[in-house]
């Protein structure tokens, strides 16, 4: 290098210097941008791999919620899920609908800026300020995180969890807004399940039980009251010539009567009672944990609850009685149509013996006659 320098006077160390220099930066510099694309890289695939296992476990999720059948089940996926999803044990569910709200899921009070606060108090604050507005990312209300729950349009609930929540970065809240969606979707699909089940089980027109529905439940019953050894008794009764108000004044007419003693049945007996449209103008009546003397006392309430019926049409008042037959369940039995078949003979000896009377089942007792004063219903 230095012959060649001295003969032709060119430096050329300064020169290899700064080649070697300028070498070495480019490599640096190219280590470190590949460094960096290794990070990114590394980032995005940690975040690929994050965004699958939050979708498996939304799946799973989904999976659990569509297997669900009844509120309970739903309760026991919520509790389950919900804080690994949400990275909360705190969070909360508040579940019902038109002014009847409970927490279904985690506790009833929470922390907030204002003290300790009930659920449901936030639960209803959210939604009559949201109302059916969806809100992916949440809706902080006094350090608590409140997520409407809504389907078609309709308002089911409210998830919510602390806002202070380390876990609850702005894509753990989008994953939560999406969870809630579902979360809707299943109690939305709960609530027309459910719907569909009692329209199945109950007389559209007079919104007492169906006949296969009261078959299996007087079945039950029966079975119970073997072990329990607690009376049972059946009350059936018709309307008395309702034919003859069909003939008259038609069968909207008619239809119009059998609503109103449904009306008369659901508000006259005990909720635990049962209601049932046996057939026609004929209708049966379960009464659990009731001897025969306090079916008969009820049918005596319902007679004198059918006077006060009366029926506006085409000018005139259509008025009603009923006759009653009344049977009590021996210990043993288990046959419904047994019980059933005696109430219906005591039933048609009323009949028999003139009308709006309550006779009971197998000569237990002589039939009852009105013990009301004043002027009664034409038989």
């Amino acid at each position: 290098m230095r012959d060649f320098e001295s003969q032709h006077h060119i430096g050329l160390l300064p020169g290899f210097t700064i080649v070697a220099l300028t070498l070495l930066g480019f490599l640096q510099g190219k280590r470190h941008q590949l460094q960096q694309r290794a990070a990114a890289d590394a980032a995005a695939a940690q975040r690929a791999q994050d965004r699958a296992q939050r979708l498996e476990r939304l799946v799973t999720f989904w999976q659990a919620l569509t297997e669900s059948s009844d509120l309970e089940t739903v309760r026991g996926v919520l509790e389950r899920h919900l804080p690994e999803i949400t990275g909360s044990a705190d969070v909360w569910v508040v579940a019902g609908g038109e002014g009847n709200w409970s927490p279904i899921v985690g506790p009833a009070v929470v922390p907030t800026t204002r003290g300790e606060t009930p659920v449901v108090d936030l639960a209803v604050e959210v939604l009559s300020t949201q109302g059916g507005a969806v809100r992916p990312e949440g809706l902080d209300l006094g350090g608590q995180v409140c997520f409407p729950m809504t389907a078609a349009d309709t308002s089911l609930g409210v998830l919510g969890l602390p806002a202070a929540s380390p876990a609850l970065a702005p894509e753990r809240r989008l994953l939560v807004g999406a969870t809630v969606a579902l979360v809707g979707v299943s109690l939305n699909s709960l609530h027309l399940l459910q719907e569909v089940r009692e329209s199945s089980m109950r007389d559209a027109l007079t919104g007492c039980a169906n006949r296969a529905h009261a078959m299996d439940r007087i079945a039950s019953e029966l079975a119970r009251a073997r072990r329990t050894r607690h009376p049972v008794s059946l009350v059936m009764f018709d309307v008395d010539r309702f034919k003859s108000i069909n003939d008259r004044y038609g069968h909207l007419c008619g239809d119009t009567v059998l609503a109103r003693v449904g009306v008369v049945l659901r508000a006259s007996l005990r909720t635990s009672d049962l209601k049932c449209r046996y057939g026609g103008e004929e209708f049966l009546i379960l009464l659990p944990d009731t001897p025969l003397e306090g079916a008969r006392r009820a049918a005596e309430t319902l007679r004198r609850e059918l006077w006060k019926i009366e029926v506006p049409w085409n000018g005139e008042t259509v008025r009603v009685t009923g006759s009653f037959g009344a049977a009590r369940a021996q210990p043993d039995e288990l046959d419904p149509a047994v019980v059933i078949a005696r109430a219906d003979q005591a039933l048609y000896r009323a009949k028999r013996e003139g009308r709006d009377l309550v006779c009971l089942a197998a000569d237990e007792s002589a039939p009852v006659l009105s013990d009301a004063t004043g002027d009664e219903p034409g038989r």
